[in-house]
């Protein structure tokens, strides 16, 4: 049954009358709709019904981006000249008095204003628009960095953490429960001969050598807005910020801003990582954070693509041989494709590490 969005939009303490909602965006996660108001004049808005098999705990998740989202507005409001309302993600409080409501199923729902003008890209065509991206996910970063009070909460326990990523394959894959394990032989084969070198930035936390520091944690290029002039704008999709490692975030924009296919391309042979892209995108990240990065981090940021698009990759895999309970799928083997083509990205980001390790050093 379709939800009934004007009753949802009465629940929030909008600024303006419901006109239309339609559905928006391409997200795997969320229900997204755009509600357009009755009067020119007002902000238009984004509801989503959230995902709670996902999201285990709803207010811990609307917790962390109300301190993300107030500490960037106070960073940005020191910024002459910042457009707050179209930098800054805003929530927008329930009258129950939370930033979320649940309605009669149960399921939870909040709303944004909708950020006006902006361009969104799931494949990056130029070295300027990667240089932007770079460039968002590192302000944002940068502004984070001195966030006060406990650390924020953990959204999805082990998001990242590739050994737990690898032990709950190897465990599925064994197990077998939709019956699909004969058909990623290959691939598996691929995971477990790249495995103990996916570690390697959890072996540097562990050891102290990389700190902890708030990430995004899902930093596809069309989770970063930009402006009409495709100018960086605004990081969106907040659900992950989290504790986590630089490379998680440096790792995943680089698997979508300089990847030239799609995350599911079927054809293998059109993808590959865009040399170029990728030093465009480094280069806009490390001219907001190169003060802040210790050496450590610097010198594996290269390396960060290749664990983070592998991980991607297990994720689709696992979610696979799983029986296809986490992603939304639009084809009966749609997540095997997609693990298919990250794995081939993979693949070439390892043909080309030589030249990112030497671009990222010539950066600094």
């Amino acid at each position: 049954m379709s939800p009934d969005l004007r009753e949802i939009f009465d629940l929030f303490t909008a600024d303006g009358t419901f006109l239309k909602g339609e559905p928006y965006g391409s997200g795997h996660i969320h229900d997204t709709f755009r509600v357009e108001t009755k009067e020119s004049e007002k902000d238009n808005y984004i509801l989503q019904r959230l995902n709670d098999k996902i999201f285990k705990n709803i207010p811990e998740l609307q917790h962390n981006i109300e301190r993300v989202t107030i500490h960037l507005r106070e960073k940005l409001s020191a910024i002459p000249g910042s457009d707050i309302k179209r930098e800054c993600l805003r929530l927008i409080p329930a009258k129950n008095g939370n930033s979320w409501i649940t309605d009669k199923e149960g399921k939870f729902w909040r709303m944004y204003i909708f950020i006006s003008n902006h361009r969104s890209y799931n494949i990056v065509d130029t070295p300027v628009k990667a240089f932007e991206g770079g460039k968002a996910i590192g302000r944002f970063q940068a502004m984070l960095a001195d966030l006060p009070g406990e650390p924020l909460f953990e959204t999805i326990p082990f998001f990242h953490d590739i050994e737990k990523r690898l032990e709950t394959f190897n465990r599925l894959l064994e197990k077998d429960p939709a019956g699909r394990a004969e058909k990623i032989v290959s691939e598996a084969e691929f995971v477990h001969k790249r495995a103990e070198e996916m570690k390697i930035i959890l072996k540097l936390g562990r050891e102290g050598k990389i700190p902890v520091r708030i990430t995004h944690n899902d930093t596809k290029f069309n989770n970063i807005l930009l402006d009409e002039n495709d100018k960086a704008l605004c990081v969106i999709d907040l659900d992950t910020v989290m504790p986590g490692y630089v490379h998680y975030d440096f790792g995943d924009a680089i698997r979508t801003a300089a990847n030239i296919a799609a995350e599911d391309e079927k054809e293998l042979s059109k993808v590959r990582m865009d040399i170029k892209l990728f030093e465009a995108y480094a280069s806009g990240y490390l001219s907001e954070t190169r003060d802040t990065l210790n050496p450590v981090e610097i010198d594996y940021l290269a390396f960060a693509p290749r664990l983070i698009t592998f991980t991607i990759a297990l994720r689709f895999l696992t979610d696979y041989i799983d029986g296809d309970n986490y992603f939304k799928i639009h084809h009966v083997h749609h997540n095997l494709q997609r693990a298919r083509a990250q794995f081939r990205l993979v693949e070439s980001m390892e043909e080309q590490y030589g030249e990112m390790n030497e671009i990222i050093a010539g950066l600094i």
